[in-house]
């Protein structure tokens, strides 16, 4: 699994509500923003992606666009995860690519709620 936010703190709480709602991940990699995103996706096999709209260089839409271009990255499923909440975001991040949307601030069961369907895996 790949977390794309700027916000370091938040990609550990991503990490903790992803344990807590009992979703099995082998691997976590980490990246601050979209451009960073696509490098460790060029590098490391990754399943899911869990992403910010909002970061510097590369925000989460635009990473999602890119992604969906890329022989590799269509196979990828993207959950955005966002303080964005205007409907107009939701549809564009749909309309991108991703699979799923969950708003901050969010709950482990929100997560469990958006991202088990994608992933299909629970310990």
């Amino acid at each position: 699994m790949l977390i794309v936010d700027d916000s370091s703190v938040m990609r550990k709480i991503v990490q903790r509500s992803i344990r807590q709602a009992g979703i099995e991940v082998e691997t976590v990699l980490e990246a601050g923003n979209g451009a960073e995103a696509l490098m460790v996706i060029g590098k490391e096999p990754v399943d899911l992606v869990l992403c910010d709209i909002n970061m510097p260089v590369m925000d989460g839409l635009e990473f999602v666009k890119t992604l969906a271009t890329m022989e590799t990255g269509k196979k990828i499923p993207v959950v955005m995860i966002t303080t964005e909440g205007s409907e107009s975001h939701v549809v564009e991040a749909l309309s991108a690519g991703a699979k799923g949307y969950i708003r901050k601030p969010f709950t482990p069961d929100q997560v469990k709620e958006h991202v088990l369907p994608v992933v299909g895996k629970i310990s």
